[in-house]
């Protein structure tokens, strides 16, 4: 079907779908604030979970559309390039919020301990791409580590969270995690809920709308699928990340921008998991190249230095904002050079 459309029909159906998936982003997370003071979970906790995977249900479906394609490299470089530019989108969040740093005022020792989980996820794929080629019905061993590696972090953060054994130190800029008093949503939690979903549905078709896109514009124009995959379909389905992070700043929920985007980050490795699975081929693994696993270098070089800021907390950098800003900043427009020419 995509292939009988012109350019400009193509180019309007990614514009397209990134209207639907940046509308919904910013819907969603309202939602997820109010959802986090009536479950009590926190802001860290829900932006973690909840926010964080939710706004990955478009780029989810554009790889395991890829991977069913056999487009092995379009549907891992989505996922991984969508860490790195999301990492970015919390950098340039910090531009914005001129009170501190962004990483010392939403100081949260969840956060920080879901980064450490990141960064372990993002280590195994070079361990399998290292190991020799092997598959179990279809799907490598070290994708289904992954999953457990993401679920036993969830439970360990939610423990961290509530039984922490090290706290933050409070300073003036340091923001609270405190529920809002007044609640204006007439609506129950449940219908709360309801329409979360709803949202997740249309950024799915939304998802694989723009994965035939970016597919048709691969082929016809044979483009670099890594490329393609780190710096067009991850920066449209990485929207809601930017979107839901400046949302909840302004808002003044700071600690769940900072969660959204390292929980969805976490989330988006499982994007390789899915992958595997639908690449029938063998392990995606070994049918990567070069490129793909430099932009898994990128993202965790990105999350390494995320993770030293919150650990260091300096309140004020170079241009106000954070040294680990201005570093995850030169790493990406670095990375984009590189890719670039």
């Amino acid at each position: 079907m995509f292939s009988d459309f012109s350019f400009a029909a193509l180019a309007a159906i990614l514009a397209g779908t990134a209207i639907v998936i940046l509308l919904s982003g910013l819907r969603m997370t309202s939602l997820a604030d109010r959802l986090a003071d009536r479950t009590g979970l926190g802001e860290a906790m829900v932006g973690a979970v909840l926010l964080g995977a939710a706004t990955s249900i478009s780029g989810t479906i554009v790889s395991v559309t890829a991977a069913l394609d056999e487009r092995a490299s379009l549907a891992f470089s989505n996922g991984i390039g969508g860490i790195a530019v999301q990492t970015a989108f919390l950098a340039l969040a910090d531009i914005l919020h001129r009170k501190a740093n962004l990483e010392h005022a939403a100081a949260e020792l969840a956060n920080v301990f879901q980064g450490t989980v990141l960064m372990l996820m993002l280590a195994l794929p070079f361990v399998a791409y290292t190991l020799p080629e092997f598959a179990i019905w279809g799907v490598h061993p070290v994708s289904v580590l992954l999953v457990a590696v993401y679920a036993v972090g969830l439970l360990a953060v939610r423990e961290v969270r509530e039984t922490p054994m090290w706290r933050p130190v409070r300073t003036h800029e340091t923001r609270e995690d405190e529920p809002e008093e007044d609640d204006p949503e007439p609506r129950s939690t449940l219908a709360l809920f309801t329409v979360f979903a709803a949202l997740m549905l249309i950024m799915a078709a939304a998802g694989w709308t723009l994965s035939r896109a970016a597919a048709e514009l691969t082929d016809r124009y044979a483009l670099n699928a890594s490329v393609v995959g780190a710096l067009v379909t991850a920066v449209i389905t990485s929207l809601p990340e930017l979107v839901t992070t400046l949302a909840a700043i302004r808002r003044g929920a700071l600690q769940m921008a900072v969660g959204g985007i390292i929980g969805g980050n976490t989330f988006d490795v499982l994007f390789i998991t899915l992958s595997d699975a639908g690449y029938r081929n063998g392990s995606i693994y070994h049918a990567i190249g070069r490129d793909d696993l430099f932009w898994l270098t990128a993202g965790l070089t990105m999350t390494a230095i995320l993770v030293l800021g919150m650990l260091y907390r300096q309140r004020r950098g170079p241009a106000g904002i954070g040294l680990e800003s201005v570093l995850i900043l030169a790493v990406y427009g670095f990375a984009i050079a590189v890719q670039a020419f």
